[in-house]
């Protein structure tokens, strides 16, 4: 067993070390157990060999010489006994992850169990999956799957017209189920091929407001449609600021009229929230239907269910008000623009809207810049304001 500094110009004129009877091992004279063994035919393979917790010789197969770099199979082979130093064991550790599953059985038998028990977005994620990302990785070994798989992904996706914000939800998604798998020890540390991909600029991401006219015409159309439940969805939606779910999915019991709150037991934050309720909004709720029987506000009368959707009511509502480009959650953002512009602070917005992060609410400040120039001129008026004359 020759003891030999292995290196790119022994590597390449190995055809010179060829034996003739039996396979020989050259050890690596920089680390300790690193090691090549060139065999008969020529072909050779890096290995890395140290002793057991049981002090039995192991040997742990690094790759084959054309296939991995002599400088990988070194620091492979430091960190093999880095790993034997601490205790660990390097060939049981590369054993461990021979029946790594697939994409699409990581997903079903680990991921979304996982997802249906922590996340209130799971049916998100398993949209995202079934429609898009098993078609194209599910059958793959996680494994096998390379940055260049999620990158052709990303990218076809969004050459197919999505949205960039759309495309990177599932770039987002990918990488986070494979921290996931590397989290849960299903795969290595080190094996995210979600890593590194860059998301695309989001510069489509818009921000629409109703101005005054808009809300008006709308309120107009909302008096007069047939469809008196969605209007009566969308009028709260404009009066509260709340956010679909919030209303469509409200029980009587959660509102306090003497208190003027309508209570959201859990919030998109994971919290409780309560959401202030206008003389406008106490009003709609006031001339709501009840149904003893039914606990929500609004309720679809085959089901006695929530409302799920009121898309098409809304689609027709919107058109008729010379609105049709406007979303529902677009009445969210309305609502907190008329309080910027009426002057109202972020604070108060931040609080009505219910986020968590006042860096959430700091995308409405750029809507009243004649009132922040006002509160600015404060300073100024003050500071060069001439000095009283003291009475003689």
């Amino acid at each position: 067993m020759p003891r030999k500094l292995l290196t790119t110009h022994f590597v390449d004129n190995l055809a010179d070390e060829v034996p003739e009877n039996r396979a020989v091992y050259f050890f690596d004279t920089d680390v300790t157990g690193f090691a090549l063994e060139l065999r008969t035919s020529g072909k050779a393979t890096y290995y890395f060999r140290y002793r057991d917790a049981a002090s039995r010789v192991r040997l742990a197969r690094i790759g084959a010489i054309g296939k991995v770099s002599l400088e990988h199979a070194r620091n492979t082979a430091s960190k093999m006994s880095d790993m034997v130093a601490d205790g660990g064991d390097p060939k049981l550790e590369r054993d461990r992850y021979k029946s790594v599953p697939s994409f699409a059985e990581f997903a079903t038998d680990q991921y979304m169990p996982h997802a249906k028990a922590r996340k209130r977005s799971w049916t998100s994620d398993d949209s995202l999956l079934r429609n898009h990302i098993l078609p194209a990785l599910g059958d793959h070994r996680m494994n096998r799957i390379r940055r260049v798989d999620v990158i052709s992904l990303h990218n076809g996706l969004h050459q197919q017209g999505y949205a960039a914000g759309s495309v990177n939800k599932i770039l987002i998604l990918i990488r986070y189920m494979f921290n996931c798998a590397i989290r849960w020890e299903v795969l290595p540390a080190g094996q995210n091929p979600a890593n590194g991909v860059e998301p695309f600029p989001d510069n489509g991401a818009r921000e629409r407001y109703l101005n005054l006219e808009e809300a008006q015409s709308l309120m107009a159309e909302l008096e007069t449609n047939p469809n008196r439940q969605a209007c009566n969805i969308i009028k709260l939606l404009l009066f509260t600021g709340a956010r679909k779910t919030e209303i469509m999915h409200a029980r009587w019991e959660f509102v306090d009229f003497e208190r003027r709150l309508l209570t959201v037991p859990l919030s998109k934050s994971g919290k409780a929230r309560h959401i202030a309720l206008s003389d406008a909004a106490i009003e709609v709720l006031r001339a709501l239907p009840r149904d003893p029987e039914i606990p929500w506000l609004f309720w679809n009368p085959k089901t006695g269910r929530p409302q799920d959707s009121i898309h098409h009511g809304w689609d027709t509502i919107r058109q008729r008000a010379g609105i049709p480009d406007v979303r529902l959650h677009d009445l969210r953002h309305s609502f907190a623009s008329f309080l910027v512009n009426s002057g109202r602070s972020l604070y108060e917005v931040q609080k009505l809207l219910g986020h968590s992060d006042a860096k959430t609410t700091q995308r409405y400040a750029h809507l009243a810049p004649g009132a922040l120039i006002e509160a600015a001129n404060i300073v100024g008026d003050l500071v060069q304001a001439k000095p009283r004359v003291a009475a003689e």
